[in-house]
């Protein structure tokens, strides 16, 4: 029988019910917001103590793990109610921030006894960046009400500390954290060693943040900025709206497939050539992406498969500025740093290749066959040019759960 290795939307719910009826008192659960569609966004919510503490889930479609680390530390939390009274604290989960995007994004399920990276990627979806709630609109724009939903969590609450639970399809683990705070970088790297999950070393998320290697980016002094993804967009963010607030924002990645070349420190003999290579291979991969494509996402396609396509051809065409991003930074020093490059090279026109043959499936079934082909090619591509190692999903939660607990003793603890 196939099971499901993340729950899905309305599994979320359902478990989150199920653990309020089992800890009557301990835990609630509320609704706090809907969806474009008029989905609910479900907020579950353990302890009574004066503090605040939000963990928001399922931020982005393709990463489904953050609804099981929620549901996972809300029922340690009804087992052992004491451990949010030892920190006088109420513990909030947004279970799911994105429900609408997560029923687009179906190819987490089956295991067999551990997924397929080419199954996985059949059903993969990750909305175009406007669409992605913890992206907010530079003003005047009005943002999603999923975001705004979030927003008013995070004025209401006031929290000491805001979790936001990311999962990537590959790669190595790292935060990023709105303020420094002593003791939790080296507290998450422990977590990872001791789970056995490589640290990135030098993650290419957080191009304007400060890099404390290994794994670990602080968002430097003074930032006032929108946030500029390497992408070139530019803007506003739900992990800096609550700074207003003295709220410590702490976004936890964890891999669900490990390269453990993310972590390798070993110089790189000739990093300016290697630079260069990578580049080639996405804009490479790019261009046989537009031969194959031509004009075929300007057509339409059904209503429902219209995120895929619009996501699809952003992705496509943002990639020539990753490169030249890439540039900019330099061309780093670390074998780790270009492990994660290359990651990213291959990585961005297989979401293309994934999201566009799943638009086209119905109105171009050649065209689709032919982006499924290139799917399963570059996924095998991947296993072995870095090792993927599957990391179970008690493990990915497990980092989750470890690296929210340990940074909100600290920031209880410097809170007084």
């Amino acid at each position: 029988m196939r099971t499901s290795l993340y729950p899905a939307v309305d599994e979320l719910e359902r478990r989150a019910r199920a653990l309020v009826r089992a800890a009557p008192g301990r835990l609630r659960l509320e609704q706090a917001g809907r969806s474009r569609a008029g989905r609910p966004l479900w907020l579950l919510s353990a302890g009574r103590g004066e503090r605040h503490i939000l963990s928001v889930a399922g931020a982005h479609a393709n990463e489904p793990v953050g609804g099981a680390s929620a549901l996972r530390l809300a029922a340690l939390f009804a087992r052992r109610p004491g451990m949010l009274e030892s920190l006088d604290c109420t513990w909030h989960f947004l279970l799911c921030l994105d429900p609408d995007g997560a029923q687009l994004a179906h190819g987490w399920q089956p295991e067999e006894p551990e997924p397929s990276l080419t199954e996985c990627h059949r059903g993969f979806y990750r909305p175009a960046f406007a669409l992605q709630p913890e992206s907010l609109p530079m003003p005047p724009g009005t943002p999603l009400p999923e975001s705004a939903a979030l927003i008013r969590l995070l004025d209401e609450l006031r929290p000491v500390a805001q979790f936001t639970l990311h999962g990537i399809e590959f790669g190595g683990a790292f935060v990023m954290m709105t303020r420094e705070v002593t003791g939790a970088a080296d507290a998450f790297r422990r977590t990872a060693a001791r789970l056995r999950v490589p640290v990135d070393r030098h993650p290419v998320d957080g191009p304007d943040w400060r890099l404390d290697p290994p794994g670990v980016l602080v968002l430097p002094d003074g930032h006032r900025a929108g946030e500029r993804d390497p992408s070139g967009y530019v803007a506003e963010s739900t992990w800096l709206h609550p700074r207003r607030h003295g709220t410590l924002t702490t976004l936890i990645e964890t891999p669900a497939w490990s390269v453990p070349s993310v972590s390798d420190a070993r110089p790189v003999a000739d990093p300016d050539r290697e630079a260069a290579r990578l580049g080639e291979v996405l804009l490479g991969r790019g261009q046989e992406l537009a031969d194959v494509l031509g004009t075929r996402l300007d057509a339409d396609v059904p209503e429902e498969l219209a995120p895929l396509r619009d996501a699809a051809r952003e992705l496509l065409d943002v990639a020539p500025l990753i490169v030249q991003s890439w540039a900019a930074e330099g061309p780093g020093r670390f074998q780790g740093h270009f492990a994660t490059r290359g990651i990213s090279a291959r990585r961005i026109p297989l979401r293309v290749a994934a999201m566009a043959g799943r638009a086209l499936a119905r109105t171009d079934p050649r065209a689709a066959e032919i982006l499924d082909d290139l799917v399963r090619e570059w996924s095998q591509e991947l296993e072995k040019t870095y090792d993927l190692r599957w990391v179970p999903v008690a493990t990915q939660t497990g980092l989750h759960v470890r690296t929210m607990l340990n940074t909100a003793r600290l920031v209880c603890a410097a809170d007084g």
